[in-house]
């Protein structure tokens, strides 16, 4: 796409992407407390505060992991209830409270031990940190949920994206924050009370883009609110309210919402198993979410300083800086990533790719780890260093965006909001686990820990290559056909290469298969049972042997014409077929 066509894009969806920036400043603050509190642990004097450098160091190791992955906890229960409250009370006045929980949290870690409060400051900063963690987990759950409910489909994969490019923003500068305060800010409290303070900030700013953008239009379906859809519709794509594209659009949310009322937390539940294939689909979002946790990221963002110190960089404010260059590498590349590969390469491919890239660089930097156990600095040492950063390009063309787009539009309308509250409840919980478990990782099986991730890397490569369908380029109401015939081959049909492990077979393309069923009433199960009656007569007839040829032309035949025209059709071509060929 040249730079004018760019342009062109940019100016058509404006206010899409105004909407999608308001949203993704709530993931600035989330990538703010990854940076943030990896810099801040490594402070001295904030272990000397809370007493942490007099521990031992499995003691310390135990204490700093905890204070880090509380607020995954919190962020778990958080995403968990998530679904039924947007449900009930929409999408923008939750995210909105997720900003006031952010805020109330910073406001804890940043007075703790103030006062006469001292002697319980850990305890309270534990505080501070949950009720920071529910406010993101809210946060991470909706911003997908909401931008992909609100953009057009040719510009989703980016907007929705963008949550990882903002993440990625506010990693960066909290990094770079940690890199002046412990260069000018002399040793003492304020050291880790300012960059505390200062994480407040994304949050008021998201709180205020919040107030003026509007509820998601299909929630806004959901509760009989069609008016006010089709205007949403009709800003966010740049047309007028009754423009075809906006009237096509308005009704599918309808078609998928019919026959489908606000329902209880069980009926919900039940709903996202009420088929295989809408099982499948609210199977994807946390297994995506999952494996991006189990690449490694987030141990790398939050023990950077450890990791780049046993790579041979040793003065406290070089390691730093070495944390803020390993930001702005991974903002460039997010950024990169949602102008050029999202959208052109798919998500399959980004995934597939991503994972094999990241895997390798994990191998090196473990085989580094297993062969240069000294401390000492080698050529070796700066490879190492470039592989680190490598690690963070690849991650953010990959793993990093592309899970948050899956996840956002995978799931089904009606389900939507429950199924991303367990994804990214799920999403949380392994990254407490993670969190909790990597500083014990790095202190006694060391370089084992990057071997682990790297190895894991791989496994997810190989699902995203044998289990995901691409979903690039489909409307949220035509994904459900991605799941209408064997899943496997249609992601092999879709995979690089995948061809030759189909021996010829196949399924039918998006557009068939909507072209079939998509003039059929899905509540109307008296002519879906007449059609697949027809279908299967049909089936038999042709499988007949040739010497029961008359009964199959005399009996079957007629029958299965008669089927037809019950349901209004009266050619081969528009009738079900299920043979996958």
């Amino acid at each position: 796409m040249t730079p004018g066509q760019h342009i062109k894009e940019v100016s058509g969806y404006n206010y899409a992407y105004v909407l999608t920036a308001s949203a993704c400043l709530g993931s600035v603050f989330y990538g703010w407390d990854l940076g943030l509190i990896g810099g801040v642990l490594a402070l001295g004097s904030f272990q000397e505060y809370f007493g942490i450098d007099m521990k031992d160091v499995g003691k310390k190791a135990i204490l700093l992991g905890n204070i880090a992955s509380i607020l995954q906890a919190g962020c778990f229960f958080g995403a968990l209830g998530t679904g039924y409250l947007s449900s009930r009370f929409g999408r923008r006045l939750c995210l909105i409270a997720s900003g006031i929980l952010y805020i109330t949290g910073g406001l804890l870690q940043c007075t703790v031990g103030l006062g006469p409060s001292h002697a319980a400051a850990l305890h309270v900063f534990y505080i501070g940190r949950s009720i920071s963690g529910i406010g993101v987990g809210m946060m991470s759950t909706l911003v997908p949920l909401y931008i992909s409910e609100c953009v057009p489909r040719t510009i989703r994969g980016r907007c929705t994206g963008a949550l990882q490019f903002s993440n990625n923003v506010g990693l960066m500068l909290s990094c770079w924050v940690n890199y002046s305060i412990s260069k000018n800010v002399p040793y003492g409290e304020k050291q880790w009370r300012i960059p505390l303070t200062i994480q407040m900030i994304p949050g008021l700013l998201f709180i205020m883009a919040m107030i003026f953008q509007p509820e998601s239009p299909r929630w806004l379906v959901e509760h009989g609110k069609h008016k006010e859809a089709a205007t949403v519709l009709a800003r966010t794509s740049g047309k007028d309210v009754d423009h075809l594209t906006v009237v096509q659009t308005l009704e599918e949310i309808k078609q998928e919402f019919a026959g489908k009322k606000q329902s209880s937390f069980l009926r919900h539940i039940r709903q996202m198993g009420e088929s295989k294939a809408v099982a499948l689909r609210c199977f994807i979002p946390p297994l995506v979410l999952c494996f991006q946790q189990w690449t490694g990221t987030n141990a790398i963002n939050l023990y950077g300083p450890d990791i780049f110190h046993n790579l041979g960089i040793r003065d406290t404010n070089a390691v730093f800086f070495a944390i803020g260059v390993y930001g702005v590498v991974r903002v460039v590349s997010v950024a990169l990533a949602l102008t050029f590969t999202v959208e052109r390469f798919g998500r399959k491919r980004c995934l597939f790719f991503g994972g094999i890239g990241q895997g390798l660089t994990m191998f090196w930097l473990g085989g580094y780890g297993a062969t240069h156990q000294d401390g000492t600095v080698s050529p070796a040492s700066y490879v190492s260093i470039v592989a680190l950063y490598l690690y963070g390009v690849i991650f953010s063309m990959g793993w990093g965006p592309i899970p948050w787009v899956v996840a956002g539009e995978v799931a089904p309308n009606h389900v939507r909001s429950f199924a991303l509250s367990i994804a990214v409840g799920t999403h949380w919980l392994f990254g407490f686990v993670i969190l909790k478990v990597t500083p014990i990782m790095l202190d006694r099986i060391k370089y084992g820990t990057f071997l682990f991730f790297g190895s894991f890397c791989m496994v997810v490569a190989t699902w995203a290559y044998f289990c995901l369908p691409e979903t690039s380029g489909f409307a949220l109401e035509d994904i459900k056909y991605l799941f209408e015939r064997d899943v496997i081959v249609r992601s092999l049909q879709d995979a690089p290469g995948g061809k030759m492990f189909l021996g010829g077979r196949r399924v039918e393309s998006v557009a068939l298969l909507k072209e079939k069923w998509g003039g059929i009433d899905t509540t109307n199960i008296g002519r879906i049972t007449i059609r697949l009656i027809s279908d299967s007569l049909d089936q038999i007839r042709k499988s007949l042997s040739s010497g029961w040829h008359w009964l199959s032309t005399v009996v079957m035949l007629p029958v299965r014409k008669i089927c037809n025209r019950s349901c209004g059709f009266v050619d081969s071509h528009s009738r079900l077929n299920f043979v996958v060929r």
